[in-house]
Formats: C-alpha cells, sequence, structure tokens
C-alpha cells in the first residue's frame, strides 16, 4: 500500500519561499511519475506540476511557473516542490500524488492520471 507523506506547509508573507517534501513509502518510487495539486477553499482541486519518474521532465501550471520547482529524490524516495515569491493567490491545501502509469516516458498533468493521494499540507500566503 502506497503511503504519501506532506510536509513543509506553513504561514508566510507574499514574496516569501516554501519548500514542500512529500515522503513515499510501498511502492518502488522510481518507477513513478509525481505530482502536486492544491485545492483552495470553495474551489476544485487544480494541477501543479509534475515530474517523469526520472526526473527530467517536468511540467508546470502557468499559475506557478517561474515561481515553482519540483524535483525528486528517488535514493530517498522523496519528492520536493520549491516554491518562491509566494502569492496571496498560492493559499491551499497542497497534495502530493503518484501516477497509476509505470509505463510512462513524460509527467501527466490530469488528476485522473493518479491513484495515490497524501493527505494534504495547508500552504497560507497573507498579503
Amino acid at each position: 500500500q502506497v503511503q504519501l507523506v506532506e510536509s513543509g506547509g506553513g504561514l508566510v508573507q507574499a514574496g516569501d519561499s516554501l519548500r514542500l517534501s512529500c515522503a513515499a513509502s510501498g511502492r518502488t518510487f522510481s518507477n513513478y511519475p509525481m505530482g502536486w495539486f492544491r485545492q483552495a477553499p470553495g474551489k476544485e482541486r487544480e494541477f501543479v506540476a509534475a515530474i517523469n519518474k526520472f526526473g527530467s521532465i517536468t511540467r508546470y501550471a502557468e499559475s506557478v511557473k517561474g515561481r515553482f520547482t519540483i524535483s525528486r529524490d528517488n535514493a530517498k524516495n522523496t519528492l520536493v516542490l520549491q516554491m518562491n515569491n509566494l502569492k496571496p493567490e498560492d493559499t491551499a491545501v497542497y497534495y502530493c500524488a503518484q501516477s497509476h502509469f509505470t509505463g510512462l516516458i513524460g509527467a501527466p498533468r490530469s488528476a485522473s492520471d493518479f491513484g495515490s493521494w497524501g493527505q494534504g499540507t495547508q500552504v497560507t500566503v497573507s498579503s
């Protein structure tokens, strides 16, 4: 059974940085693409970033491109989201997710491509 545990959320001011981590267990981490999604109050869950299983391909939502960086350490079974220049509109619960698919070369961005989810970590950005 897959376990994904996020950490690193918190309350920061606009312009600050945060580093989210996701510790994975239960499957061979390096076999699966990974992603970050977020959900703000009253809104649907949305794609933030994804990375392929090799760590060589990344994809970002337009709203975070140039500010957020997704990375992975397959030796440590860890996924990271470095968030810089945070804005109030980045306030949300952030979820780590693992794709269903081992055969993908790329990085999926649809929530339906991900079958395992963490419990989420709250990020609050004040203006």
